[in-house]
């Protein structure tokens, strides 16, 4: 299917749908002879994989990735490395409903419009179960950058109208945020967001919010002029991500309240700048400070409540809610945001260590 590949010399493929037998990816371009830490990569899995807590989907999948290719005695050969994540928990009598009734702002329609068939169970290959394979993608590119320096460190910044201010967030050690089940590392905004999450739950509806991305340790030079830009590309594959619907980087929208004199990043003698408003990308291109951008999250379409809708034939029906969904997907998105994040900047190194050759 297009559109199921990313990237240009470090490259993901990925396949299967929510209920089918599993899921899986290809990864190519990855550097030989790089020691792989299987645990890691395991642990970033678990981090993303639903019925982890109260607040998720109470789905269980082990999600235990199975790697088949491009890997021997534990380093990467340079070739395509194939992995594969079994589907162990779908219950696709739960999806029944939806072989002729499309949900309100769900895929269910627009597959159907764009194909003339569509797998329903769970959404099929627009179920967010396929984030699951951008996660082992992502890791096996944290790892490179890690060995070059760079880290990639998200959180949950907002739930709904709950926001954590910007005063608070450089006070904040981020790896806190994997002390609870919201990812946030301020422990009162984290037990108010997990409250929010809880009280909608309830109600039988879904909530959204915002996940912060921060990238240390990337040097200047990354990105391309004009069409790929290191910032766009960024945004591309943030919106690539499922109930993905705003991006912002730096000082985002806020930006367009300020003067050129007040936004404008003065320079250091050593490059550096004594603000960081550009959000570390400058003309497309990293400029050594680190790079900074939100990804908003819609609220979940699927809701446990009766909604008016229309089936296959153009009919009005009453769709009823069924099955296990994530009341506000943002606590489960924050390692979908660094893998995606971890996909472009690795491909962006490779590009400009080829460029350099």
């Amino acid at each position: 299917m297009a559109g199921s590949s990313y990237g240009t010399l470090f490259r993901i493929t990925t396949f299967g749908e929510s209920h089918g037998s599993a899921i899986g990816g290809i990864v190519d371009g990855f550097p030989p002879g790089f020691e792989l830490d299987f645990e890691f990569i395991q642990q970033e899995l678990d981090r993303r994989k639903p019925g982890q807590s109260r607040i998720v989907s109470q789905r269980k999948e082990s999600d235990r990735v199975q790697f088949l290719s491009g890997i021997f005695e534990g380093k990467t050969t340079g070739t395509p490395i194939g992995f594969l994540i079994p589907n162990e928990d779908a219950k696709s009598a739960d999806y029944s409903h939806l072989e002729q009734g499309f949900r309100p702002s769900h895929a269910d329609y627009t597959y159907q419009q764009k194909y003339g068939h569509r797998d329903h169970r769970g959404g099929g290959r627009s179920s967010a179960r396929e984030t699951a394979t951008r996660v082992v993608a992502g890791a096996l590119a944290k790892l490179y950058l890690h060995s070059h320096g760079i880290k990639i460190q998200a959180f949950t910044d907002q739930v709904g109208a709950i926001r954590l201010p910007e005063s608070l967030i450089e006070t904040l050690d981020w790896s806190d945020s994997e002390s609870n089940a919201v990812r946030c590392p301020d422990p009162g905004y984290a037990a108010a967001m997990e409250q929010r999450i809880l009280e909608v739950r309830k109600l039988g509806d879904t909530i959204g919010g915002c996940v912060r991305c921060r990238v240390t340790g990337v040097p200047a030079g990354l990105g391309e002029p004009v069409f790929d830009k290191l910032h766009a590309e960024l945004g591309k594959a943030m919106l690539s991500i499922n109930a993905a619907k705003g991006f912002e980087i730096g000082s985002g929208f806020e930006g367009v309240a300020q003067l050129g004199s007040q936004h404008n990043d003065i320079f250091n003698p050593d490059g550096t700048t004594q603000t960081n408003n550009s959000g570390g990308i400058q003309g497309g291109i990293s400029n050594g400070m680190p790079i900074h951008f939100r990804t908003a999250f819609k609220p979940v379409a699927t809701i446990l409540q009766d909604q008016e809708s229309i089936n296959t034939a153009g009919e009005i029906i009453t769709l009823g809610g069924k099955g296990r969904h994530d009341p506000c997907v943002v606590p489960r998105a924050v390692p979908i945001v660094e893998a995606m994040t971890a996909i472009v900047l690795l491909d962006f190194l490779l590009r400009n260590q080829t460029f350099k050759s």
